[in-house]
């Protein structure tokens, strides 16, 4: 009787372990592909940001230059302001429907 226990009990503790290391191993990749989540997340953000912040010192520069009697602007930088405002205008729609989406899936 005692064999026949022990002779199940090993197989047992064998199956144990293993699921153990198995679900250890599944949780760390698990830890590690939020993380890179999270890091793309931020990167994606600074990337936001930079762009904005070019687009506005772009327009305050195209602006300034406009105001310079001697610069001789032609239609180009009326064009060139009016695609950055039709731009910022699209992001703007497109993160306001993203998050307004965000709300009512969650």
């Amino acid at each position: 009787m005692q064999a026949m226990i022990m002779a199940a009990g090993i197989p047992s503790a064998i199956t144990g372990i293993l699921v153990w290391w198995i679900k250890r191993k599944i949780d760390k990749q698990d830890e590690e592909r939020q993380e890179r989540e999270r890091n793309q997340e931020r990167l994606m953000i600074l990337i936001m940001q930079t762009g904005r912040a070019t687009s506005v010192l772009s327009e305050a520069t195209a602006r300034a230059v406009q105001r310079i009697p001697d610069a001789h602007c032609n239609g180009d930088m009326k064009k060139a302001l009016d695609d950055a405002k039709r731009i910022q205008t699209e992001e703007k729609d497109f993160l306001i429907n993203k998050g307004i989406k965000h709300i009512f899936e969650e």
